[in-house]
């Protein structure tokens, strides 16, 4: 297995997890959404906006380093990724409609990858000032453990409110493995 299909394999499998996660927090009220939970981030829509921040920066990233090709259309559909408090949906109507843009352009670009390609060298500066140098395969790695964190802390909160979010391991979530 090379490391372009795991990626768009772990692409796929955050997709499909964003999408039953959004399903199960459409059962909270918009007032539990933005209830105070004493997490790590203060909300639900916290976490949600802070998962996305990651996404976009590091696909702002690649973009910056050309290291992945979006259609300037698409990129100009997102919003710009500065700090990890950034706020870019208050409402689940909104998220999960940037939530889809993003997961699809994920699994688009990891199409693009190849096994040089991963090997390749992405340089940036972190929120903190500190500049970076990693391999897009050491740099993805990092993309797909960042949301399956936060959403590990947003199953806890789920589970909290009562809610079954069912399964989210990977093997029943994306079955047909890296043959996506």
């Amino acid at each position: 297995m090379d490391l372009s299909s795991n990626f768009r394999m772990l692409a796929v499998y955050n997709q499909r997890m964003n999408k039953q996660l959004l399903r199960v927090c459409s059962k909270l009220t918009h007032e539990q959404l933005h209830q105070n939970t004493n997490s790590f981030f203060p909300t639900i829509m916290a976490h949600w906006n802070h998962i996305l921040f990651g996404d976009l920066i590091m696909l702002q990233r690649l973009v910056a380093n050309e290291l992945v090709s979006v259609e300037a259309t698409v990129l100009e559909k997102l919003p710009l990724a500065k700090s990890v408090s950034d706020t870019f949906a208050s409402n689940l109507d909104s998220l999960s409609e940037l939530r889809g843009l993003v997961d699809s352009i994920y699994i688009e670009i990891t199409k693009q990858f190849t096994a040089d390609s991963c090997n390749q060298i992405v340089r940036y500066t972190t929120t903190e000032g500190q500049v970076i140098e990693r391999t897009v395969g050491e740099f993805c790695q990092h993309i797909f453990n960042h949301q399956t964190h936060h959403r590990g802390q947003l199953t806890c909160l789920l589970s909290q409110f009562g809610l079954d979010f069912g399964c989210t391991d990977l093997p029943m979530i994306v079955p047909e493995g890296i043959r996506t």
